[in-house]
């Protein structure tokens, strides 16, 4: 656990380095990646041919005697809800660092994206069961509560079960919204779940990963503990076919997880724990932005 002044510490170096990736990598690209909620009405002028008749306001135009049109403007406020991870697999990690730090990393860099462009941000944070909600709101002192949390939240549960957090994601927000999905999907329940949220709203799962979960070290014979499950079994690492059957593993599970993701209309992107998430990130705003 860390001290208080640790996480202080931990909490100023994620703002510094999420405010400036924000200003100088994800500056328009991150508000322009995602559509707003729809158009909202903003004034009544005078009907010009060719104005769509449908937007004609007709208690308007009878009190002055001609058509009045309806103007209208895309709505820009977006509200961004983070379903967290924080199952006994995220404290995984072999290389640079562990799934959870990654994951608090990139929440902090999306939450200070959202805050810049003025739009709410929340979370929800979930094992097997939904641990902890935090209601969207704007504002600089509410993203630093939710740096804080991310660094410091301590899961009742050890599972992982996707279709929890996404069905209160559902039934909890009401207007359409931006949803990341950090988790390293080691569930294979939520496709229904994640159909219904993808009708609705903007989804992006981002699976995150160690080098470790795709593939072993040819070590000998090694002892190793689920994490969720708290199962322990030996593994012959020196045997080639293990290794073969692990990684093959690991890749039908990842394809399958792109194919639940497609077939719902939502994005995913993979980020391994030792890698640029910057770049896979920036990658996929500027993606977002061209044209069909």
């Amino acid at each position: 656990m860390f001290t208080t002044t640790e996480i202080l510490k931990k909490v100023r170096e994620l703002e510094i380095k999420s405010k400036r990736l924000t200003r100088h990598i994800f500056t328009g690209e991150y508000h322009s990646a995602f559509k707003g909620r729809g158009m909202s009405f903003r004034e009544v002028r005078e009907y010009y041919p060719g104005d769509d008749v449908r937007f004609i306001d007709w208690n308007v135009s009878a009190r002055f005697g001609h058509p009045f049109s309806k103007l209208f403007e895309e709505e820009r406020e977006l509200t961004v809800m983070l379903l967290v991870d924080v199952s006994a697999s995220s404290l995984f990690g072999t290389v640079h660092e562990r799934k959870k730090d990654l994951i608090t990393e990139i929440c902090a860099v999306l939450a200070f994206s959202a805050v810049n462009n003025k739009d709410k941000v929340g979370v929800i944070f979930f094992s097997d069961k939904v641990e902890r909600y935090i209601p969207p709101k704007r504002g600089r002192d509410h993203v630093l509560f939710i740096v804080r949390e991310l660094l410091t939240s301590e899961p009742k549960q050890k599972g992982t079960k996707l279709s929890e957090a996404i069905r209160f994601f559902n039934n909890s927000t009401r207007q359409k919204s931006i949803a990341f999905i950090l988790s390293d999907f080691l569930d294979e329940k939520f496709e229904d779940a994640l159909k219904i949220a993808g009708k609705k709203h903007d989804v992006v799962g981002v699976k995150i990963y160690d080098k470790m979960d795709m593939e072993l070290p040819d070590a000998g014979l090694i002892e190793v503990e689920d994490a969720e499950t708290g199962t322990i079994q030996w593994v012959d690492t020196n045997d080639y076919l293990v290794r073969t059957n692990y990684q093959q593993y690991f890749f039908s599970m990842t394809e399958w997880c792109k194919s639940v993701f497609l077939k719902a209309g939502c994005d995913l992107l993979h980020m391994r724990t030792d890698e640029d998430y910057v770049k896979i990130l920036q990658k996929f705003f500027v993606g977002r932005n061209r044209p069909a």
